[in-house]
């Protein structure tokens, strides 16, 4: 017996709504990164879940080849509250992300290296 969720027609599907929900991401201006650090990875977990499970994959594969670029996501698409958050984080809020890492304390061998006399 197999199991339907490892099926082809299933993965097929989960790839294809991947990335439907990629496209519509970059053509509304949502950083990934953003994205993928709300809710400590949740937000965007539960919105690929809810890409997945969405059953207006044509009306989204329309809006998407639209020539015009649009600066909001469609109401009909599931995720649009979550893609309007991203928006209003955007990157300027995850400064603490962006901010150059504190210097790393050394090892306890180096620390006794620099200690030690210089014994020549």
């Amino acid at each position: 017996m197999s199991d339907f969720c490892y099926s082809r027609p299933m993965l097929d599907r989960v790839f294809q709504q991947a990335e439907l929900m990629d496209r519509m991401m970059e053509r509304v201006g949502v950083d990934p990164g953003v994205a993928a650090r709300a809710d400590q990875g949740m937000a965007w977990y539960e919105a690929r879940t809810r890409c997945i499970a969405c059953s207006h994959e044509p009306a989204c594969r329309r809006w998407l080849e639209r020539a015009e670029a649009l600066p909001a996501p469609p109401e009909f698409c599931a995720n649009t509250a979550f893609f309007r958050s991203c928006l209003e984080s955007g990157p300027d809020t995850t400064a603490a992300s962006a901010a150059p890492a504190a210097p790393q304390s050394s090892s306890p061998a180096a620390e006794l290296d620099r200690a030690a006399p210089d014994r020549d």
